[in-house]
């Protein structure tokens, strides 16, 4: 890891091993940062050290390696405390993933507070996972589903959302930044004006931790989750961040092994805390990755990322804009660098496979995002995603790469 007073694009580039090797022949471009990042070095050292130095299962052994191991795990969960600036480590509860949190917040709060009539608010930005398990929820709970729209540039509408708000909402779930076209939502004053309604809220930041820096008792959010694999870390980790005092009323989402506090044949009581929501052998190894990860953006600094990924995106939508037939989808004023695009004639999924011959990795399809791209009239788009390890020849790379596939399609 570096220890940069200034962003040095080059010794970002550096720390990630995979840019080292090729594809097709081809120096890797890799714009796919928004599905899933890459990892550094010192990421990849955490976990091979942990496997191979201190591996044990966590809590409760005795023995040397089953407290280092807990020692560690638990020195993560406060690393992202103090990132998320939560007021305890009770409030940050590992997960395997974001969807599962948002499934752990469906079923656990939702199941318990919804009834028939009540509103859950979303909106036309959310990926599929923040769709899904509130639409389960409702079925089971005869609550009901709805959706802010939003406009031609892909912006949250605030006055449209203050309209739907109403006694009856009684959850509001939206993301904090979208994963198709990067919109940023405005997500203070979605929660200000929920809280206002009586609602709770929860945040979908999968898409913003790897770009800007959040303080959760500043946001006021009730529940905020991301996922690990898209800020650098390992896969098969998420977190879930919840208020003390909504998680102590709620139920557990699953039941086993170090969520309990006694059982019996006639009854079980539950742990407190984040325990209570943490059944089985947690992901142990993921969750020491995840705070390194976490630390590793730190010591870059959050203000040097955002501005390289806004110059990024600046000059990359500068450079698409010149190419004939190109679409933009979703050009909203406040966005990450996300940028989703179509061609004339050109089917994503041929864009897709032929940049991908030069070494350029995008994504495409409809990005778990179907709502949204219903909204633009389109089944898909090819998407290029940036993160700090990008650089301005890559930008380059895409563009000619796009203006093969014209030649190929005449």
């Amino acid at each position: 890891m570096n220890d940069m007073k200034t962003f040095d694009i080059e010794k970002v580039r550096a720390d990630f091993p995979i840019f080292a090797r090729e594809v097709h022949g081809r120096p890797l471009i890799y714009l796919d940062s928004g599905a899933s990042a890459q990892k550094p070095t010192v990421v990849l050292d955490a976990v091979q050290k942990a496997y191979a130095e201190t591996y044990a299962n966590v809590h409760r052994g005795v023995h040397y390696l089953s407290q280092t191991s807990t020692e560690l795990y638990e020195a993560s969960r406060e690393t992202i405390r103090a990132h998320m600036n939560a007021a305890s480590i009770d409030e940050v509860i590992f997960t395997k993933n974001a969807t599962e949190s948002i499934n752990l917040v469906a079923y656990s709060y939702g199941a318990a507070n919804l009834k028939e009539g009540d509103e859950i608010i979303l909106s036309t930005l959310e990926h599929h996972s923040n769709i899904v398990p509130w639409q389960l929820i409702a079925e089971k709970t005869g609550a009901v589903v709805k959706a802010v729209p939003i406009d031609e540039h892909g912006e949250f509408m605030l006055d449209a959302y203050l309209e739907m708000l109403g006694p009856r909402t009684k959850i509001v779930a939206v993301t904090h930044i979208s994963n198709a076209i990067g919109t940023i939502v405005p997500v203070r004053e979605v929660i200000d004006a929920a809280h206002d309604a009586g609602a709770v809220v929860l945040i979908d930041g999968s898409q913003a931790v790897p770009h800007m820096k959040i303080d959760m008792q500043a946001l006021g959010a009730d529940f905020y989750v991301f996922t690990g694999h898209k800020v650098f870390g390992p896969t098969g980790i998420g977190v879930l961040y919840g208020k003390a005092a909504l998680l102590d009323k709620m139920p557990p989402f699953l039941g086993g092994g170090d969520m309990i506090n006694r059982v019996t044949f006639e009854k079980t009581t539950f742990a407190k805390g984040h325990s209570k929501f943490e059944a089985g052998t947690p992901p142990i190894v993921q969750a020491i990755g995840l705070g390194t990860a976490i630390d590793y953006v730190n010591a870059i600094g959050f203000d040097k990322i955002a501005a390289h990924e806004q110059m990024l995106l600046a000059y990359a939508t500068e450079q698409l804009s010149q190419i004939n037939s190109l679409r933009i989808i979703g050009q909203a004023k406040h966005k990450a660098a996300i940028i989703s695009f179509t061609l004339d004639d050109v089917h994503p999924h041929d864009i897709g496979t032929i940049v991908d011959r030069a070494g350029v990795a995008i994504r495409v399809g409809h990005h778990c995002a179907q709502p949204l791209m219903d909204h633009f009239d389109v089944a898909a788009t090819a998407r290029a995603s940036f993160a700090l390890y990008n650089n301005r020849a890559d930008v380059d790379a895409l563009v000619a790469s796009i203006r093969d596939v014209q030649e190929i399609f005449g």
